[in-house]
């Protein structure tokens, strides 16, 4: 079976299982995704890490290991970091987008903890997230509030498009706690 249909069967078919609304990601995760009206895709999180901020924040800003963070297939092409930008040219493989493509941002540091990243080329028409860290509970655990706008140049359906990037965050989600947690040694 060619990969568009089959990938169109299984978007409908979780469509029926998730809701386009809020969902949870877990017990203390909450994750929103939904069609921008104007095209693209948005979607918000609150995700609750265990580990301290500095802890989450050095996970995010491991620009070259960034694919670890993800179940899709990338790679980093490039890399370069100057006065506190780093630009990131990623290379993407991906069954809604057949072949490569590629998504080059900017990404910096917010000054209160998190980051924010934004596209700057490649095969976009948008790109903007943004991570916001703050501690909670005793201190040694991390309250992220996260914001995802993407528009890709294809012609695969933004609801497409969003049935997949709910999957593909709650795995985001599941691998950088899993990270945190090998790296405060638990």
């Amino acid at each position: 079976m060619p990969i568009l249909p089959l990938l169109v069967l299984v978007g409908s078919l979780c469509a029926v299982w998730w809701p386009w609304g809020t969902c949870e990601a877990s017990d203390a995760d909450i994750l929103d995704v939904k069609v921008e009206s104007g095209g693209g895709v948005r979607a918000t999180a609150r995700v609750l890490f265990p580990a301290k901020p500095e802890v989450i924040q050095s996970l995010l800003a491991d620009y070259l290991h960034w694919p670890e963070l993800f179940e899709v297939h990338m790679r980093v092409a490039d890399l370069n970091i100057h006065e506190g930008v780093a630009t990131i040219d990623l290379r993407i493989t991906h069954a809604l987008m057949p072949g490569e493509h590629r998504l080059v941002t900017d990404s910096r540091m917010l000054p209160d903890g998190g980051l924010v990243t934004d596209l700057k080329g490649g095969d976009f028409k948008r790109y903007h997230r943004v991570w916001k860290l703050r501690p909670t509970g005793e201190g040694n655990q991390t309250s992220a509030d996260f914001d995802l706008t993407v528009e890709l140049d294809s012609v695969t359906p933004d609801w497409l498009i969003a049935v997949v990037m709910r999957q593909e965050l709650e795995a985001h989600f599941r691998i950088v706690k899993r990270k945190a947690l090998e790296r405060i040694g638990k």
